[in-house]
C-alpha cells in the first residue's frame, strides 16, 4: 500500500483491546486520544484468527520469550471477542510516537497515573505472568510508521483507503 499524503509519521491506529471493551472505557480512551489527534475513522470489528495473528506477528516471532502458548493466548483473547479501532491523524509529524506517550507503560501496576492505562488499567505484568497469560493493558496504538500501515492494512483494508486523503479529513473538520 502506498503511503498517504503526507506519509505514514501523521497516522495512528489505536486497538481498543477486549479487557477495555469489556469494562466499557472505549469511550474514555478514545477521548483521552481525541485530544492529541483528530480520530477520523472508527469501527467495531469481531476479531478473526487472521487478524489477530497477523497484527501480533512481533509476538509470535517471540514466542520462547513467554511462559505461555503465544498463538493460542491470542485466540483465546482474542478471536471472536470485539475490539473498537480508530484511526487518528494529526497536523504534525511523529504521531505514533505521541500517542504510545499518552499509553503509559505497557504495565498498568507501572504506568505514571496521568497516563490511560495509569488512570484505568488494572492488570499488572506480574499477575499476568503467574496466570500464564497476556496483560490486560486496554489499548495500543501504532509503535512506528510502519506499525501504522501494516494494522491499517489489518483493521481498515482498502475499503477505508479514502480516508487517508487529506481532503477526507478536511472535510472532516
Amino acid at each position: 500500500m502506498s503511503a498517504p499524503p503526507g506519509g505514514w509519521e501523521y497516522w495512528s491506529v489505536v486497538l481498543c483491546k477486549p479487557d477495555a471493551v469489556r469494562r466499557g472505557l472505549v469511550d474514555s480512551i478514545l477521548l483521552h486520544i481525541g485530544r492529541a489527534a483528530e480520530l477520523v475513522a472508527r469501527r467495531d470489528v469481531q476479531v478473526s484468527h487472521d487478524q489477530i495473528l497477523t497484527h501480533y506477528a512481533d509476538m509470535l516471532a517471540l514466542d520462547d520469550r513467554f511462559g505461555f502458548d503465544v498463538a493460542a493466548e491470542l485466540r483465546r483473547n482474542y478471536v471472536g471477542s470485539r475490539v473498537v479501532v480508530a484511526l487518528a491523524h494529526s497536523e504534525t509529524a511523529g504521531l505514533p510516537q505521541r500517542l504510545r506517550g499518552l499509553l503509559g507503560h505497557y504495565d498498568p501496576a507501572r504506568a505514571r497515573p496521568d497516563t490511560i492505562r495509569g488512570r484505568l488499567g488494572i492488570d499488572s505484568a506480574a499477575r499476568a505472568r503467574a496466570e500464564g497469560r497476556f496483560i490486560d493493558n486496554l489499548v495500543h496504538t501504532s509503535d512506528d510508521t510502519a506499525g501504522a500501515e501494516r494494522e491499517f492494512t489489518v483493521w481498515f483494508g482498502p475499503a477505508y483507503r479514502p480516508v487517508l486523503s487529506l481532503d477526507h479529513v478536511q472535510e472532516s473538520r
